[in-house]
C-alpha cells in the first residue's frame, strides 16, 4: 500500500494568471507522479470579498462560483464548473479531495438587525464590560441573488453568539449577543483569553439546533454534488467540539464510510490542548502538528545552535503519530500573516526529509514549495514589501521517494546535536525500497548507520544529488553515510 501524502494546493497570495481550479485540473497527473494521494483545496464558496476573497470570510456556503454575489460570479479560484472539473481531474488520477470547511463564522451580512448585546473584555471574554444595550449589526443573511436555490435557510442574529462591529455606532468591539439568557459565549476547547469562542466576524452559535441541522444538510449537499473525499476543518479550537462530533458522525453514518478529516487546532506552546481535543473527540480527526512546524521554525533561525536531538520534543507526531498531519508551513504561517513563522529556506529541505521519509505522521506539502509564489503586500509597519518564494526542487524528489522507497523498519540515529539520521529497511511489496537519510545543521556530517543485512554488499547513492560517489553496505548491514554542511542527503539503492 502506498504511503499517504497530502498537498495544500493554494497559498494566501495566489495570483497566477491561470485560476486555481484550472491549475489543479492541469496539474492532476503531475501530482500523481510525485506521490500525492490527497489534495487540500481552499474554501470554494463565496466570501464577503467576492472575487478577491481567499475564502475564510465566509458569506454563502452554497455559492461555489455560480451566483453574482459580492461583486462577482466566480470566486478568486474560478467558477463552479471549473471547481467540478478540478475534482474530476483529481479523481481520474485516484487522488482524494479535501474540502476546506469554515464553520466558525460568517461575514458580509445582507441586512441590519437591531440586537441586544453586552461588550466583553477582549483579554478575558468571560468578563462583561457593559450592561445590555442595543446595536444595529449585519446579522441577517438572505442571499438575495441565490434566493432559495439549494437552501431556504435564513441566517439571523439567533444564529450567532457575537459580532465585532456596530453599524449605528460605527464602533469596533467584541459584542456578545444576548440570545441565551444569562449566557455568554459557548464553551470551546481553547481557554485562551478566558474563552476563545469569539474569533472574528459573526460568530456562529451551535446552541441553535436549526444552525446545526443546516450545516449537516450542507455537508450532505457538498458530498452529493461535488464528491469530496474528506475535509479540512478550520479553527476548531474556537468551535463547540460537541457540534464537530455531531457533524462528523452524521456524515459518516449517512454515507456509511469514514471520511478523512484533519482539523486545525493551532498551538505552538504545548501539546496539552491538542491532546485534550483528541480525547474529547475520541480521535475522530487528524490534527495538524503546529508544534513540529514551530520546532522547524526555531531550528531554521537558530542554525547550528538548535539541538536536533530535540526536534520532536513537545510535538503531536511524537505523542500521537497516528493522528498527526505534519507540515513545514501553511498559508497562515506565510510572511506577512498573523501567525507568521516561516521556516527559513536553507532548512526547508531538511524539514521535508523529516516529514516525508519517516514512518510517523501524514505529511502535507505546501503549494509554494512545489510551484513557487510571488506577491506584494504591506508588512506590519505598513511598508510595501515584495516577497518571492521559490520552488524547492528536492521536495518533489523526496515526495516521489516517499511513495517508492520509504517503507519498512525504521532505525533512529539521533545521537548528535547537529547531525542526525535514520534508515528505513524497505519491504517486499515495494521493489528496491529502503533508504538512509542524513542531515546536518552544522558542518559536513557523517554517521555510521544500520540499514539491514539484506543490503550487504549493495551500493547506495544520494538520490538528491548533493553528494557524489557511492556507499557500500557491509556484511552486517551497516555503512558510513555522509551529507554536506547545512544540508540533507537521501541514500537509495543504485539500480
Amino acid at each position: 500500500m502506498q504511503n499517504q501524502t497530502l498537498i495544500q494546493f493554494f497559498h494566501w497570495y495566489y495570483n497566477e494568471e491561470q485560476n486555481l481550479w484550472t491549475k489543479v485540473a492541469n496539474e492532476a497527473s503531475h501530482l500523481k507522479e510525485i506521490g500525492v494521494t490527497s489534495v487540500w483545496l481552499p474554501p470554494a464558496y463565496k466570501g464577503s470579498a467576492g472575487g478577491y476573497s481567499v475564502g475564510y470570510d465566509v458569506y454563502d456556503l452554497f455559492d461555489m462560483g455560480e451566483f453574482d454575489q459580492k461583486g462577482s460570479t466566480s470566486t478568486k479560484y474560478g467558477s463552479k464548473a471549473e471547481y467540478q472539473k478540478a475534482i474530476e481531474a483529481l479523481h481520474k488520477q485516484e487522488i482524494g479531495v479535501l474540502a476546506d470547511v469554515v464553520f466558525n463564522h460568517k461575514a458580509g451580512g445582507d441586512e441590519l438587525e437591531k440586537i441586544t448585546v453586552r461588550t466583553v473584555d477582549e483579554n478575558n471574554r468571560t468578563k462583561f464590560t457593559s450592561d445590555k444595550f442595543e446595536i444595529e449589526a449585519w446579522t441577517k443573511f438572505t442571499f438575495p441573488v441565490r434566493g432559495e436555490q439549494y437552501s431556504n435557510f435564513i441566517w439571523d442574529h439567533h444564529c450567532f453568539s457575537g459580532v465585532d462591529w456596530a453599524e449605528d455606532l460605527k464602533q469596533t468591539a467584541i459584542y456578545s449577543i444576548q440570545n441565551f439568557e444569562g449566557e455568554g459565549f459557548e464553551e470551546v476547547p481553547s481557554t485562551e483569553l478566558g474563552n476563545y469562542d469569539y474569533l472574528m466576524f459573526n460568530d456562529i452559535d451551535f446552541r441553535n439546533n436549526a444552525v446545526r441541522d443546516e450545516l449537516k444538510y450542507w455537508g450532505e449537499w457538498l458530498v452529493d454534488n461535488y464528491k469530496v473525499d474528506g475535509f479540512r476543518l478550520d479553527a476548531v479550537k474556537h468551535i463547540s467540539p460537541d457540534f464537530i462530533i455531531d457533524w462528523i458522525d452524521h456524515l459518516n453514518t449517512k454515507y456509511n464510510r469514514k471520511f478523512f478529516i484533519v482539523a486545525e487546532n493551532w498551538d505552538i506552546t504545548t501539546t496539552a490542548e491538542q491532546e485534550e481535543y483528541i480525547k474529547i473527540t475520541q480521535g475522530r480527526t487528524q490534527i495538524f502538528d503546529s508544534l513540529l512546524h514551530h520546532n522547524f521554525y526555531l531550528a531554521s533561525h537558530d542554525a547550528n545552535g538548535f539541538d536536533m536531538r530535540t526536534i520532536f520534543d513537545n510535538t503531536l507526531v511524537q505523542i500521537t503519530p497516528e493522528l498527526a498531519v505534519t507540515f513545514v508551513d501553511n498559508h497562515d504561517s506565510q510572511p506577512l500573516q498573523a501567525l507568521e513563522s516561516y521556516v527559513d529556506f536553507w532548512f526547508r529541505p531538511l524539514a521535508y526529509a523529516i516529514i516525508l521519509l519517516r514512518m510517523q505522521g501524514i505529511p502535507c506539502l505546501f503549494f509554494t514549495d512545489i510551484y513557487g509564489g510571488i506577491y506584494d503586500d504591506k508588512n506590519k509597519q505598513g511598508e510595501d514589501e515584495h516577497i518571492q518564494l521559490v520552488p524547492i526542487e528536492v521536495v518533489e524528489v523526496m515526495s516521489k521517494l516517499r511513495a517508492s522507497h520509504a517503507y519498512g523498519l525504521q532505525r533512529e540515529h539521533f545521537d548528535h546535536g547537529n547531525c542526525v539520521g535514520w534508515t528505513r529497511e524497505g519491504d517486499d511489496e515495494h521493489e528496491n525500497s529502503g533508504l538512509a537519510v542524513l542531515l546536518s545543521t552544522g558542518d559536513e556530517g557523517f554517521k555510521s548507520m544500520e540499514i539491514g543485512e539484506k543490503f550487504a554488499g549493495k551500493t547506495f547513492i544520494d538520490a538528491l544529488g548533493n553528494r557524489q560517489g557511492e556507499v557500500v553496505i557491509d556484511e552486517n548491514g551497516w555503512a558510513e553515510f555522509h551529507c554536506n554542511a547545512g544540508s540533507v542527503s537521501v541514500w537509495v539503492l543504485n539500480v
